[in-house]
């Protein structure tokens, strides 16, 4: 099946994070309405407003790219919002999308969906195979029942509600706050106040020997408007580079494109999260997409879009 987009009203929900702000982006240059409301417009926490929001409006896509979202030790410390905040924002919009007749809603699920060891790479099929990861596992449940709430819809009232789960990402509009922020934004942060500062290490938290996967937040938003366009099943579709790096390359390779030769001091005392998480991404590439940047590439063109937006350091 295909979806034109010509001539659409698309709902980008979750336009001012980064995710979403891509979305928009990369929407700009599809013949498409953008749709995009503020938290002062419609809360979508508050399923009144929602609903009469969506009443109003009537979009005929919708991208919910809404969440509350943080690193592990916002994670940790906030299980109840992380929860609870997800649940509301994805029950009211996927709910409301329904009885106003939306015809395509693309979910925005995450990687940290899947077991804590689930084997590697991460097929689809490994959803609810395991124990997730204790540290994100509040986050996780949230965006499993939005991604079952898809299907259900699908299932029940032949809805074309899809869902992707995308790995982990960086990119223009990430949050560089220490206390709150992912661990791409945090090391280049702190590469570059040690560059200014004339220090000769960083500190990274854990042991450095967990594998991640990164894709840069355009290379996403381009995947999503492709499935958009191009996709309409019940499976959540895995959206990702297909390479992995340890997160003691992920810092040599920021102090590189930052160009500070640090020491790096391993912190055994903060946890080091999965210890390996690499998403199959075969699926998504066999319909057509495969277009993820290199991530050194991928960094410096983030390191230059956060010294020209004056926010360094704000969260």
């Amino acid at each position: 099946m295909s979806y034109a987009l010509h001539g659409k009203r698309v709902w980008v929900a979750g336009h001012r994070g980064m995710v979403g702000g891509a979305v928009v982006r990369r929407l700009a240059r599809e013949p498409c309405e953008i749709i995009v409301a503020d938290r002062g417009v419609v809360d979508l926490v508050d399923q009144r407003a929602v609903r009469d929001w969506m009443a109003q409006t009537r979009p005929d896509a919708v991208v919910l790219a809404a969440a509350r979202v943080g690193g592990i030790a916002a994670n940790n410390q906030y299980p109840v919002d992380f929860l609870y905040d997800n649940l509301m924002i994805e029950a009211n919009v996927i709910r409301s999308a329904h009885a106003n007749g939306v015809e395509k809603l693309l979910f925005l699920g995450s990687s940290c969906i899947y077991p804590k060891f689930a084997e590697q790479p991460i097929l689809e099929d490994a959803l609810l195979s395991g124990p997730l990861e204790p540290t994100n596992e509040w986050y996780a449940v949230a965006k499993i029942a939005g991604i079952k709430l898809c299907q259900a819809y699908r299932r029940q009232y032949g809805a074309d509600f899809i869902s992707a789960q995308p790995t982990n990402l960086y990119g223009p509009g990430d949050n560089y706050d220490l206390e709150t922020s992912h661990v791409l934004p945090a090391l280049l942060r702190k590469f570059h106040e040690a560059k200014l500062a004339g220090e000769t290490s960083v500190t990274v938290w854990g042991s450095g020997t967990p594998l991640r996967e990164f894709l840069h937040v355009d290379d996403l938003a381009d995947a999503l408007v492709f499935l958009l366009k191009h996709y309409s099943d019940s499976l959540p579709l895995n959206v990702g580079s297909g390479v992995e790096v340890s997160i003691r390359e992920l810092a040599e390779t920021i102090g590189r494109v930052v160009g500070h030769d640090a020491e790096l001091i391993f912190d055994a005392t903060k946890p080091d999260g999965t210890p390996r998480k690499l998403m199959d991404s075969s699926r998504l590439h066999q319909i057509g997409w495969n277009n993820a940047r290199d991530l050194a590439e991928g960094i410096a063109h983030t390191y230059a879009d956060w010294l020209d937006s004056g926010r360094r350091g704000a969260a």
